[in-house]
Order: structure tokens, then sequence, then C-alpha cells
């Protein structure tokens, strides 16, 4: 159960690190779509758990593999743009979310 502050929190990352992907898709993923679906913050604020989807998903691994090199740095652009938000930056957990995927096959299945 996520408390008030943990949501708040969890939409304030979620709309930045979108902005923040969005700046530097052509850097981590050229010709791919990141979208941040979900954030999850722990209850001490000291780490996110953030859920991307990305589009279209062939060698998405690949994808992730960079994102994962750079987090570092998003995590800096992050602390730039909530320094006065937020006094400690969480540490950035990144995983795949994986629905639109799950969709493309449920609709397979049904068609066939």
């Amino acid at each position: 159960m996520e408390s008030t502050r943990q949501k708040k929190i969890a939409r304030l990352l979620q709309k930045e690190l979108a902005e923040i992907f969005r700046r530097r898709t052509t850097e981590l993923a050229p010709g791919r779509m990141i979208t941040v679906t979900t954030v999850r913050i722990s209850p001490d604020l000291s780490l996110a758990k953030i859920y991307l989807s990305i589009f279209p998903s062939n060698d998405s691994g690949k994808v992730f593999g960079s994102i994962k090199e750079h987090i570092g740095s998003v995590r800096y652009d992050l602390g730039k743009e909530v320094h006065n938000q937020l006094r400690i930056i969480p540490e950035l957990a990144v995983f795949p979310d994986d629905s639109l995927d799950y969709i493309d096959n449920i609709d397979k299945l049904i068609k066939s």
C-alpha cells in the first residue's frame, strides 16, 4: 500500500522521466519511442522502479542495455529537474513493461 507522499513523488518522477527520455531518445534508442508507464517508489523514497514500454518492441533487449548504461546520467538529469522538490534523488531501477506485447498476443489468440 503506497502512501499519498509516495504516489505524489511517483507521479512527479514519471512526468520528469518521460520528458528526459523524450529529449534523449536519439541517444538512447534511435528510431524508438520510450514511454514511462509506471513508477513505483520505496517507502523510504530511496529507490524508484521505473517500468518502460518501448515501441517498436523488436530488439528491446539492446535498448534496455543502452538505457541501463546511461541510467547514471538520466538520474543526474532528473536531479537537475527535481532538486527543489526532493532532497534525495532516488536510485533508478529500470524494468520492461511488456503489456503491449501481451495485448498483441491475446489479440492473435482471439483472432485464430
